[in-house]
């Protein structure tokens, strides 16, 4: 499994993936020492996720290839499905996913999701539209969905 590490507005993020395609991104709630050298397999995704973060791509075109269990896979694959600068409730997804009483099961899924805003779990909001549990912190998922937003200028929250 190879490894890059980029700079982003909410920290530093690692990406992991091999030539099956991108295994994981998530954000590092420190600053580590990183290496410049970005291996080939992961020049695509480091790429696309600069193209995100400067407001000049809304959606990735990579091969995945996350670790999880069929159902956690279930839910991802759906969270592929929210447009950016769309939000949906987990009680929603939970609906779409064919059971509104999974929605515990799906939350859970959502918060094990092994690819930060690859696959955007951070669009995902409670029913009274609230920005409630995420991984990275709430305070990036409130930049991400305000990154998103079609109306810059003005805050969602």
């Amino acid at each position: 499994m190879e490894s890059a590490f980029v700079h982003t507005p909410l920290g530093i993020a690692k990406l992991e993936g091999d030539e099956k395609g991108l295994a994981s991104v998530s954000i590092l709630n420190e600053d580590v020492g990183t290496t410049t050298i970005i291996p080939e397999v992961l020049e695509d995704a480091v790429y696309q996720l600069q193209e995100y973060f400067s407001g000049q791509r809304e959606a990735f075109s990579l091969t995945l290839n996350a670790e999880g269990t069929d159902f956690q896979k279930k839910v991802w694959t759906e969270l592929l499905e929210i447009p950016y600068g769309k939000t949906i409730s987990y009680l929603a997804l939970s609906k779409k996913l064919g059971d509104a009483k999974a929605i515990r099961a799906v939350a859970a899924a959502n918060g094990k999701n092994p690819l930060w805003i690859i696959v955007p779990c951070h669009r995902v909001i409670g029913s009274d539209g609230s920005l409630t549990g995420y991984a990275g912190g709430l305070h990036r998922k409130k930049w991400l969905l305000n990154h998103e937003s079609p109306a810059k200028q003005q805050s969602l929250f």
